[in-house]
């Protein structure tokens, strides 16, 4: 997932910016409200983690303001208030979820994987370049528009990305979704991910090191 942290606590933010990463997300990590909110009108978030007293816009203000720009993003409130009212606020504004600090780093990522499940359905058509889409109800892969041919393992490969889009594919999910299962070693799995970047006109496949591939979603 995309998310976008609000948290204007130094240590907590690197904390939680680190350990978001480390769990396969991509995060964008901001200490202001003002800058929040012209960050989340310039790109595309799947998930705001935000803090409630921050310096500029507030985060309850910055949901409100994010709504009349008639966007919708899951949302979960991470705060020290203990009021009942900016509490029911949250919520009334549409908030997924509310942790007080100070909170257990697994425990947001308990409550952000429940909102994957209930919420973030997939889409049948994902961009997944500049240039590149693919449609997972076909099998196709789309290069401005056009069908760019693959080989069938190399389009499970696309798929099995493109479904985790700014999450890290493990080689054991490529052999379950690519190899029907079959007791391919990684070698082989990379080399085959090789060939399939030296057939694409742009590079958005990326390698994480010694623990499989990934494909970052578009801005």
């Amino acid at each position: 997932m995309k998310i976008l942290l609000l948290e204007d606590d130094l240590q907590l933010n690197e904390a939680i910016t680190q350990y978001l990463t480390t769990t396969g997300h991509v995060v964008v990590s901001v200490r202001d409200g003002n800058v929040a909110f012209d960050t989340i009108k310039e790109q595309t978030f799947d998930l705001l983690v935000l803090d409630i007293n921050v310096p500029g816009i507030d985060g309850l203000t910055l949901l409100e303001k994010i709504h009349e720009l008639k966007r919708t993003i899951p949302t979960i409130y991470i705060s020290a208030l203990l009021d009942i009212e900016d509490i029911s606020k949250a919520f009334d504004l549409g908030c997924y979820d509310y942790l007080k600090k100070p909170f257990h780093l697994k425990e947001l990522t308990i409550r952000i994987n429940k909102i994957m499940q209930t919420r973030l359905v997939p889409q049948e058509h994902k961009r997944i370049s500049k240039y590149y889409s693919f449609d997972a109800n076909t099998l196709t892969l789309y290069f401005n528009n056009e069908p760019h041919i693959l080989s069938n393992r190399q389009l499970k490969i696309i798929e099995v990305l493109a479904k985790n889009r700014s999450l890290v594919v493990n080689y054991d999910m490529f052999r379950i979704y690519a190899y029907n299962d079959e007791e391919i070693d990684n070698a082989t799995i990379r080399a085959e991910v090789n060939r399939v970047k030296k057939e694409l006109k742009e590079d958005f496949i990326i390698n994480i090191r010694g623990s499989g591939y990934m494909i970052k979603r578009p801005e």
